[in-house]
């Protein structure tokens, strides 16, 4: 498996594969407008840098995009130490192979390579597996930074539960940080 940046023509590609992903996790129910943010994964290279995992044939099995730090147009958080994680999204016929581990810990790898001193991400009630992988390699959940999306398609009576997670980089008793830098 390899781990690269995306190509530009690679865009569109990733963003079928992204909303392939999300929708595998609601029962394959459309997503309504958020479709169109999944899909437009160019302008998420504009400030942020979007990674790909490929087979070893070089078939894309998913991606990623790597936020360097507050103030990009992908920022979910106002952390000037902190880096994030948005859009994990592996193929539902290549979920299991390794690759968003090996996504995630590629962001980890950069966010240390910048100095950062934490990676934030949010997750959904439905990503119970995405979730248990992000707690094995070290984060934790933050209750107080949990978010709660009430537009559409979502409404105040039932939003959507941005659950909010945090790795500490600085941490050096944190045995699971030391085995992902192994």
């Amino acid at each position: 498996m390899q781990i690269r940046p995306i190509h530009l023509d690679e865009c569109e590609e990733l963003g079928r594969i992204t909303v392939r992903s999300y929708r595998h996790l609601v029962g394959d129910e459309p997503l309504g407008s958020y479709e169109e943010v999944l899909n437009d994964v160019r302008s998420r290279t504009v400030d942020c840098e979007v990674l790909v995992a490929l087979s070893d044939e070089g078939n894309m099995l998913g991606g990623v995009t790597y936020v360097p730090g507050p103030g990009t147009s992908m920022s979910e958080f106002t952390d000037p130490e902190a880096a994030g994680i948005r859009h994990l999204a592996i193929d539902p016929s290549h979920q299991g192979s390794g690759a968003g581990h090996a996504l995630v810990v590629a962001c980890i790898e950069r966010a240390r390579g910048q100095h950062r001193r934490r990676v934030r991400l949010h997750s959904t009630p439905p990503m119970v597996i995405a979730r248990a992988m992000y707690e094995r390699l070290g984060f934790v959940h933050i209750p107080e930074l949990d978010i709660f999306y009430s537009e559409e398609p979502y409404s105040p009576a039932e939003p959507l539960h941005l659950i909010a997670y945090a790795l500490s980089l600085d941490d050096p008793s944190n045995s699971k940080q030391q085995a992902v830098t192994a």
